[in-house]
């Protein structure tokens, strides 16, 4: 992986730079010690009122990724299936007294951050992808969509070579730019130039 497109601005751990969501995964099993570290990982994730909203419905075994692939959207497929762990994210709606919960996406995202930093600790990768069929994601893994609220779902596995790719994507087997911070991190306000 090349890290010239990847200097941070300022003084951060190493692992927000090297951290990545490559497409080229290797079929190879994830041991499961290693996805119970993840999902350990996410569960001390901070989170509003400690509510922790998210749920994690997650396919590691022949049977269950075959029934999980046609949740996610074909472009996605090209890549993901070769991924050995396909893990859908969800959030619960409300809180415990019925109420909505404005902040289960948001909580539920810092639970997805903490699971992709364990990863990659792990020496593992994780590619999170909106693309996916919502209807079937409630359908297939028998979430309900009364109480909660399908995101997304997440590819993990070991890095592979990009030549495992098809041609068109082997060209964007690369870590991505960032915004510079000041584009998004304003003090004292919003100012419209």
């Amino acid at each position: 992986m090349s890290q010239s497109t990847r200097t941070p601005d300022a003084e951060i751990d190493v692992a927000f730079v090297q951290r990545w969501s490559p497409r080229s995964f290797s079929s190879e099993a994830i041991e499961p010690q290693h996805v119970r570290s993840l999902f350990e990982a996410a569960r001390w994730a901070p989170s509003a009122s400690n509510l922790q909203p998210w749920l994690f419905v997650y396919a590691d075994d022949e049977a269950s990724l075959e029934r999980a692939r046609p949740i996610v959207r074909d472009g996605n497929r090209r890549w993901a299936d070769r991924a050995p762990l396909l893990v859908f994210v969800f959030a619960r709606r409300t809180n415990a007294k019925g109420e909505p919960n404005r902040l289960a996406a948001f909580d539920t995202g810092a639970a997805w951050m903490s699971l992709a930093l364990q990863a990659h600790k792990l020496g593992l990768v994780t590619h999170a992808m909106g693309g996916i069929h919502q209807d079937r994601a409630y359908e297939v893994l028998g979430v309900p969509s009364e109480e909660y609220e399908s995101l997304c779902a997440i590819a993990v596995g070991k890095h592979d070579v990009p030549e495992r790719l098809p041609d068109d994507l082997q060209a964007r087997e690369t870590p991505s730019v960032r915004k510079p911070v000041g584009e998004f991190a304003l003090r004292g306000g919003f100012k419209r130039a």
